[in-house]
């Protein structure tokens, strides 16, 4: 790449940036709120948006790319410069952590340098020219370091999925910016798209959704490889994964190297948002479309180095290796979300801010549900004591004269008396013999107590 295109390239990535912040009626705070909120996610300062800003403004896209300048000339350099490089060198090889201010302090104390001669850049684009920067010497030091290249040799073998922060659309309520954020999964092998889309949040409802598109469009890989965020460290995606046989690898901590394919596709994809940004689109809907057409028609088309300079979708298209695809009832099943609720008095459940009604004879006890976040139309309801079966939203009329039937074992008995008067009869018979026996023998007492007389 050229020193001309990296200048467009770090230019259409500032214009990027920038695009929130030239929202025509945006107040002072608001700037000053989107800028943090950049600043945070992108690691530009906000003084260098400030910046970015003012040359668009007055340069347009020109504006934006970066200043050259001539470098400084090797006589302003100390004469024994060759020397400090060599015990800069040194230094970080005795101890790998030692900073750059530290070793200019030793070379200093030492007289290889007199203070203030030293600056840390130029110094510090000198070990990394001879392979002695810090993150260099740390790949080194790193066991089992992943930082090798590799590559699947057919497709379906892999796919790595990553989230990347998109641009802001005016969805938000009132038509205010939101971000949105993008969901892909590329398969390892030919660098192929099999799902890239936008969507308005970043929970973990858009990894099912991209990769449940992925799945039934182009088949289940033998693995899939993420990093470690949260969206992905769900017991959902493990349970998952494990029922439909794809091997779950995550990234190890703070070391991305090994997905770096999808991290190239998502440099790739910079280029798509600066394009995207002039056409303002308004909904994610427009957005998609717009990546839709560009993957297909440009991504997937262009000739790929890695592949031997054919493109992505041949290298996908002629691989030997046969797809493997799902059944669509069974890929579901290893979708659905699991969750408890209890019964209440009326014979339903509250879920998802939705009623459904389960049954009279599950009042008061505690059911399992299983549903798809994408159709709450409809969920399953588990109970040790039933068969499984499906229930839909609880529709709410005008009238509320219906009644759920009771079932069988629950329903009213026709009784012929009553078992309480009944009882009560019993006990008073039985009450009054026992009154007349103890008379009867009294007086049969009293009768020979007289003739005794």
């Amino acid at each position: 790449m050229n020193t001309e295109t990296k200048r467009d390239d770090i230019a259409a990535k500032r214009l990027m940036y920038i695009t929130p912040l030239l929202e025509e009626g945006l107040d002072p705070a608001r700037i000053t709120a989107l800028k943090n909120d950049i600043s945070q996610k992108e690691g530009t300062s906000p003084r260098s948006l400030g910046r970015y800003i003012a040359a668009y403004q007055k340069e347009g896209f020109e504006g934006l790319k970066p200043k050259t300048g001539k470098r400084r000339n090797a006589h302003t350099l100390p004469p024994n410069y060759d020397v400090v490089v060599e015990q800069a060198i040194i230094l970080r090889r005795e101890l790998p952590s030692r900073s750059v201010p530290q070793i200019i302090t030793i070379l200093e104390m030492e007289g290889y340098a007199k203070p203030g001669d030293l600056k840390r850049s130029t110094l510090q684009g000198h070990l990394q020219k001879n392979g002695y920067a810090s993150k260099q010497m740390k790949l080194y030091r790193q066991k089992g370091s992943a930082s090798r290249r590799f590559q699947k040799k057919h497709r379906g073998m892999l796919y790595q999925g990553d989230i990347k922060y998109g641009p802001y659309l005016p969805i938000g309520k009132n038509g205010k910016p939101k971000q949105v954020y993008l969901s892909a999964f590329i398969d390892d092998a030919t660098r192929y798209i099999v799902h890239a889309k936008f969507y308005d949040n970043q929970k973990v409802d858009i990894i099912e959704d991209s990769l449940r598109s992925a799945l039934m469009q182009y088949g289940k890989p033998d693995a899939i490889y993420v990093d470690n965020g949260k969206q992905y460290r769900s017991t959902w995606l493990t349970n998952a994964c494990a029922k439909l046989d794809i091997r779950l690898c995550y990234a190890k901590p703070y070391h991305p190297e090994g997905k770096g394919k999808i991290e190239v596709f998502n440099r790739y994809l910079d280029a798509f948002l600066a394009e995207a940004a002039l056409s303002k689109p308004k909904t994610l809907d427009h957005l998609n479309q717009m990546l839709d057409d560009w993957i297909s028609a440009y991504y997937h088309k262009k000739p790929h180095t890695s592949l031997g300079d054919i493109s992505p979708e041949i290298a996908f298209k002629t691989d030997t290796r046969a797809l493997i695809f799902l059944d669509a009832a069974k890929c579901a099943n290893a979708f659905l979300h699991l969750e408890e609720r209890k019964v209440d008095k009326t014979g339903c459940i509250n879920f998802a801010n939705q009623k459904y009604e389960v049954g009279m004879d599950l009042i008061g006890r505690k059911v399992n549900i299983r549903y798809d976040p994408q159709w709450l139309e409809e969920i399953e309801i588990h109970h040790h004591d039933k068969p499984l079966f499906k229930v839909r939203q609880l529709s709410i009329g005008e009238n509320c004269g219906y009644h759920t039937e009771l079932p069988e074992s629950m329903q009213p008995r026709e009784a012929t008396s009553s078992r309480l008067l009944d009882g009560l009869n019993k006990a008073n018979i039985t009450n009054r013999t026992k009154r007349k026996v103890a008379v009867l023998y009294g007086n049969k007492n009293s009768t020979e107590d007289e003739s005794n007389v």
